[in-house]
């Protein structure tokens, strides 16, 4: 697993200290341009992956807030954006629109998004997607962890909000440790995850 961008990391925030730089479009820009791909600010973290680094595919299953089954093979051969949430999670609340337009930009494109909430029962999930228009799914994970751990096993989850990119086959492209920044960070990652050649 990559554990590299901790260089470019330390440079980036000394540079953010020293200019007092915190829009989010040139934190993306950064992001981009950086050699090492990744950089952390704060709580903050962004890790891409390169291909030949990425660990196996994750296999998962569970339930929706809906009740209906969804798992790991309903997601091959597309980008999966991954989110671990819960309802009184303030920074959870913040980022949530963030993602929302992002799930909004790319669901024609092969992107699904699929919410891992570890606390709540169905009710509250529901509500919290109500209050917040989020229209993607999420799978209720609080009474087996199943999804988590699945997840887990193959990449770090160090903190609430985590989010993930997933590459078409199964595989974690990209993580968001903490807060999301922007919306265009996370768009990068999924674009980059879809530019892939999968030849």
């Amino acid at each position: 697993m990559n554990r590299r961008a901790v260089p470019a990391a330390v440079t980036l925030v000394a540079v953010l200290l020293l200019t007092g730089c915190t829009s989010s479009d040139s934190l993306a820009q950064q992001y981009r341009d950086g050699n090492e791909k990744g950089y952390i600010a704060g709580d903050f973290q962004v890790v891409e992956i390169p291909d030949a680094e990425r660990g196996e595919p994750v296999v998962f299953e569970g339930v929706t807030e809906t009740g209906e089954a969804v798992s790991s093979d309903d997601y091959r051969g597309g980008v999966l954006v991954v989110n671990f949430w819960y309802a009184a999670c303030g920074p959870c609340i913040v980022e949530a629109p963030m993602l929302e337009e992002v799930w909004q930009e790319y669901q024609d494109q092969g992107v699904a998004f699929l919410g891992v909430n570890t606390y709540d029962q169905p009710a509250t999930a529901l509500s919290f997607a109500r209050d917040n228009n989020v229209t993607y799914p999420s799978v209720i994970d609080v009474n087996d962890g199943r999804v988590k751990l699945a997840f887990a096993q193959v990449t770090p989850i160090q903190a609430t909000p985590t989010t993930l990119v997933i590459d078409r086959d199964g595989r974690v492209a990209a993580r968001i440790i903490g807060q999301l920044a922007s919306a265009s960070i996370l768009s990068t990652l999924v674009a980059d995850t879809l530019a892939e050649d999968t030849s």
